[in-house]
């Protein structure tokens, strides 16, 4: 069986990941990062006529020539790799300014197939496209195509199958300003009077890229004997375009040049209708989403509600979770004739792998909200509304949707901290993405909220440290800004997409992938990590001090006695394991917080992965028989043996502290090594630290 290898590019916001579902079905949806950088992908694979179609998802990019990140990667990728097809996908109803990308794809001289999407959406505007005409002038097959109704999708497939099967394409029909046109003549004949080829590009082709200067093809002849005569006579050309010009920057030329084809061909190709409502009602929304009075309140509200819901519903199915773990480690438990083997399996396993899955709906259900704000075109309006506020605190407005995204995952986060372009700015958003609660934090607060407000206040609280951490992550970045990366930041430029319905198959992926993740680390790296505390917890054996309780609890009748005596003896053996031992060694280090060895150690543990703080806490609070079967056993743990001065400056101080082991890591690549991360290990131990202090001794 063929395989055809596809890339699809295309600017942000065109619908690049629904198309691909669309056409793929969802079958072999597989999310990696690129090469050498931790740029995310999309990859699939799919059988269509007897074809294996591999297709890549390249991130959105407004141009393939930039310096962020996505850019970068965009034309490393599109340059240097091996592909057979690139599908450019084009917003319908922006044509004009998706056609810039189009033009400049146009140079790499590939097969390629233009996909109009959002085709309905156009319809609904009344935006009529001659798509024939497109083809004619562009010289690539162009199809009219919607990802959310599936129109089109299937002569897309059948496009690339024609495309892949087809000799190289030719030339297209563009046309450049007369100055240009003139001067690619120029340059063009007197390659073909050289008889000069490279690889398989035309003279023309060849003409063009060096007049807009391409680095890479220059790269290229830099050796050729023939630069030595192209020399004189680029220089001559450049002159004679320059005078047609108000610039002599090259760069701003070629992107007149290409603005100019981009509204040429629109002007020819596209007729607007009457019907114009989708407009309207979007301008009616903003009026009200992103006023300037109404417009942080209601994002607060929207916030609020979805921190509400995460609590209110998560802890419906928390009960049944508990109730199923619990007794299904009662069901293992029994069926083990071995008491070393029960206690790990049940203590180690169960214990400490059922505390982080026993949070799964509060998850989904955060992930859920994220991802309805995302689809719906909300999120960039809260960017631009924020965007002044930002400015304030020496932040971009971009800023705010890699600061939004680490309140699901801190690693996507500081990825998303790409598209800023000044280094400065960059830098004081990664840092201060860990102030944003990742998803592997929200287990942590709902188990303590819920044990120490109750379920009626736990959804409010939820809010409070949510927007405490944002607010404290914007006083931080205002000191970094003042004391550390002084300068002045970019002034914000983004597209405002419109609002559309949220796909729900594209939220179904997205709360899925991040769902089938959080159990797969729960099932994988919390296992192990449950079952190393365990051992901790367990080792060295104490024959002496169990012998001496032994003889005790014979002298005694009274069961409740007895039960004390038991959890006396769980305790004292932890604290003397090895576990324990390190607890005891860094407790003073944290003692003035109001932490045990036992909250100590699970702060430690978190520093690989914040999950385990719930489920180490699991297993060295699991100590007492004598707790409500119908609640949540390690929450009443929790209350009958931490303070409430302590508790709190314990969410305080996870809700600051480092992030996880493979958000730290992704953190030192994307700010550009390892140095900067013992940076931030100090900046948030210390902040944590200070702040923890200070809230323990006003609750103390």
């Amino acid at each position: 069986m063929d395989t055809i290898r596809i890339v699809l590019a295309g600017q942000p916001n065109v619908g690049k990941s629904m198309l691909i579902n669309a056409m793929s079905g969802s079958n072999g949806l597989k999310v990696g990062n690129f090469s050498g950088v931790t740029v995310e992908k999309t990859e699939v694979c799919f059988e269509h006529h007897c074809h294996q179609f591999e297709m890549v998802d390249l991130p959105g990019t407004y141009s393939i020539r930039g310096f962020s990140q996505e850019e970068k990667v965009a034309h490393n990728y599109l340059q240097n790799e091996e592909y057979d097809v690139i599908i450019n996908v084009l917003d319908s109803t922006h044509l004009q300014r998706n056609l810039l990308l189009t033009l400049e794809l146009l140079k790499l001289n590939k097969k390629m197939v233009l996909a109009l999407n959002m085709a309905d959406e156009a319809k609904k505007e009344g935006i009529e496209i001659d798509v024939k005409q497109i083809e004619a002038i562009i010289g690539v097959p162009v199809v009219s195509v919607s990802a959310n109704t599936k129109m089109g999708v299937e002569e897309l497939l059948e496009k690339i199958h024609e495309v892949a099967d087809s000799p190289k394409r030719e030339d297209s029909n563009i046309v450049y300003s007369d100055a240009v046109e003139e001067e690619i003549l120029e340059i063009s004949t007197f390659l073909d009077d050289k008889g000069f080829k490279i690889r398989d590009l035309s003279s023309r082709e060849v003409a063009i890229r060096l007049l807009f200067e391409d680095k890479d093809l220059y790269k290229e002849l830099h050796d050729e004997p023939i630069m030595m005569e192209l020399q004189p006579i680029l220089l001559k050309s450049l002159q004679h375009i320059y005078t047609h010009h108000e610039t002599k920057n090259i760069t701003e030329i070629k992107y007149n040049e290409y603005n100019a084809i981009a509204r040429g061909i629109r002007m020819e190709t596209v007729q607007c209708g009457r019907n114009r409502g989708g407009k309207n009602r979007t301008k009616k929304i903003d009026d009200i989403l992103i006023n300037k009075y109404l417009g942080i309140p209601i994002f607060l509200f929207l916030m609020w509600g979805l921190f509400q819901l995460t609590f209110e519903l998560g802890a419906v199915p928390m009960e049944f979770i508990d109730a199923g773990v619990s007794a299904f480690g009662d069901w293992i438990g029994s069926t083990i004739s071995n008491e070393f083997m029960r206690s790990v399996i049940v203590d180690g396993i169960i214990a400490g792998v059922g505390a982080v899955l026993l949070f799964l709906p509060n998850i989904i259900i955060l992930y859920i909200g994220i991802a309805l704000l995302e689809t719906t075109g909300y999120m960039s309006r809260v960017a631009f509304l924020l965007d002044g506020f930002f400015h304030k605190f020496g932040l971009h407005g971009k800023s705010f949707i890699p600061l939004v995204t680490g309140f699901g995952c801190s690693v996507p986060a500081y990825m998303a901290a790409r598209t800023l372009k000044s280094e400065k700015d960059r830098l004081i958003t990664l840092f201060i993405i860990g102030f944003m609660s990742c998803g592997a934090r929200l287990p942590i607060y709902v188990l303590f909220t819920g044990a120490f407000f109750g379920q009626d206040q736990a959804g409010n609280m939820l809010f409070v440290i949510y927007i405490s951490g944002a607010l404290l992550g914007l006083v931080m970045a205002k000191a970094l800004r003042v004391f550390v990366f002084k300068g002045e930041d970019e002034p914000f430029v983004m597209e405002m997409p419109k609002y559309r319905l949220p796909s729900l198959t594209l939220m179904w992926h997205t709360v899925y992938n991040n769902a089938k993740s959080y159990v797969k680390k729960a099932g994988t790296f919390i296992l192990g990590a449950s079952v190393l505390i365990w051992v901790l917890a367990t080792y060295p054996n104490q024959p002496i001090l169990e012998k001496e309780y032994k003889s005790k609890i014979e002298l005694i009748k009274d069961t409740k006695e007895v039960i004390k005596l038991e959890n006396e003896l769980k305790l004292k053996k932890l604290e003397n394991s090895y576990l324990g031992q390190i607890g005891k060694a860094s407790e003073p280090f944290f003692a003035p917080l109001g932490f045990d060895w036992r909250m100590t150690v699970a702060l430690e543990a978190g520093l690989a992965a914040k999950e385990v703080v719930v489920s180490t806490l699991g297993v060295l609070y699991a100590i007492g028989d004598n707790v409500d079967e119908n609640s949540n056993a390690l929450a009443n743990e929790l209350k009958a043996n931490v303070s409430f001065a302590s508790a709190m400056a314990f969410i305080v101080f996870v809700m600051i502290y480092l992030p996880c082991l493979a958000a730290s890591m992704v953190f030192a690549k994307e700010a550009g090594g390892y140095k900067y991360l013992v940076y931030l290990f100090f900046f948030t131990t210390v902040t944590a630290w200070i702040l923890s202090f200070i809230t323990y001794q006003i609750l103390a």
